[in-house]
């Protein structure tokens, strides 16, 4: 190891993640590091899982049905969440389906959807009929505030980066 420096490449890139989890697996506490970078990576996304929550239950409601309510089902769903290693590494904010959700699986993409809505059945029986979800409700949640959910990423990744450097410089004492 040169002294000196940290023991792996500090920039803030997805191969930068990799070489971040790769050092703190390395560590004999790397579980428990694992553990905080994910959690402060996480943090660092909740205004933004929050924004899209609030994105979605300002969708009007026809208000139809003693069923639980489709706004609030997406809603309950929408998390950010942190992968490190494997097939892919990052950090997004994510709008998981719902399945038991009156059987309306892809609610979140539908109701998202620039054009077309869903089509549904009107009180379970027929007419067909086509709802219209608040367009780009999950979108525009993201929409001005993507530099400041990166940068809030990327301070979390330098920062455990600079603990592990610390680290490093003083095991070399």
């Amino acid at each position: 190891m040169p002294s000196g420096g940290p023991p792996f490449d500090l920039q803030v890139t997805h191969e930068g993640l990799d070489a971040l989890v790769r050092a703190i697996r390395a560590e004999a506490d790397g579980k428990q590091l694992r553990k905080e970078l994910a959690r402060n990576m996480r943090g660092a996304l909740k205004p933004g899982a929050v924004m899209a929550k609030s994105g979605i239950m300002a969708m009007s409601s026809a208000g139809m049905g003693t069923g639980p309510s489709l706004r609030a089902a997406i809603a309950k769903k929408i998390r950010p969440e942190v992968k490190l290693g494997g097939r892919w590494s990052g950090a997004r904010v994510k709008a998981f389906k719902t399945p038991g959700i009156r059987g309306f699986t892809n609610a979140p993409k539908r109701t998202n959807r620039r054009n077309g809505g869903w089509r549904t059945l009107t009180y379970g029986r027929e007419p067909w009929r086509t709802q219209i979800g608040k367009r780009q409700w999950f979108d525009r949640a993201f929409e001005n505030d993507t530099d400041q959910y990166t940068r809030a990423v990327h301070e979390a990744m330098e920062d455990m980066a600079r603990r592990l450097a610390s680290r490093a410089q003083q095991g070399n004492r």
